[in-house]
């Protein structure tokens, strides 16, 4: 397993937090993220909060980055993945700020990028793993994972998990590009990644459900979300590849 203590196989790592009105899950999002990787650097992406997410983060000694209006999980991670490029971070690790992520499972993401991947994401569908998905969020899923094994070459399980270890490669190529809208932020992403010529690779994590609110992805507003990133994906087929800077 990758060193989390003295982080000699990864090198500096940051966990990148987008969060928008969590200051009810972020303070156990912190302990969590203490207790597994003490020696990693957090730094949580205020996406237009209203309700102290900042305050609560700094408590818990979080660097702060607080955006004027609410941007969208895009928005935050591509704030995020350029702090990393400027604080030069070997690896960059996103993390929810709402507590579904598991910072024991860190580890397994890490251990990726340590062997030579360039973008490691968590998958809930592998390894035998169990997570229960809404059913339109199932459905949409497995299209998803069709489309984008499909574009990218390889079979991808997992298309909408945001829990994601980026190589200081990624870190660069995401703090230059890196889509907006939902569910692109995720899918379109691994798109983007892996036309660019980035390494991608899925590895079995362990989630936690939901605990509140709702998914948007579960209801008829997240449907057309849904039809509107299959659509998006399939223009990206027709489009100049964007490659990562050497």
């Amino acid at each position: 397993m990758a060193d989390l203590t003295n982080n000699k196989i990864v090198g500096r790592i940051l966990i990148i937090v987008p969060a928008c009105d969590e200051a009810q899950s972020i303070a156990a999002v912190m302990a969590d993220l203490r207790a597994h990787l003490p020696a990693a650097d957090v730094v949580v992406v205020d996406d237009g909060s209203t309700d102290g997410t900042a305050d609560v983060a700094r408590r818990h000694g979080a660097a702060v980055l607080r955006l004027p209006c609410n941007l969208g999980v895009g928005g935050a991670m591509q704030t995020g993945y350029m702090y990393a490029r400027t604080k030069d971070y070997d690896v960059a690790v996103q993390f929810d700020g709402d507590a579904q992520h598991r910072a024991n499972q860190i580890s397994a993401i890490l251990d990726a990028v340590a062997g030579g991947a360039d973008l490691a994401v968590g998958s809930r569908l592998l390894g035998g793993m169990r997570f229960r998905f809404h059913p339109f969020r199932f459905l949409g899923s497995r299209l998803l994972a069709a489309l984008v094994s499909l574009i990218v070459r390889q079979k991808i399980t997992d298309p909408t998990s945001g829990f994601r270890a980026a190589s200081r490669r990624a870190v660069a190529f995401f703090a230059e590009h890196y889509p907006q809208t939902y569910l692109a932020d995720t899918t379109e992403a691994l798109v983007w990644a892996g036309r660019g010529g980035l390494k991608l690779t899925e590895v079995p994590v362990r989630m936690r459900q939901r605990q509140a609110g709702s998914a948007a992805s579960g209801n008829i507003k997240g449907v057309a979300h849904m039809v509107r990133i299959i659509l998006a994906l399939l223009i990206d087929c027709f489009e100049s590849r964007i490659k990562p800077q050497e």
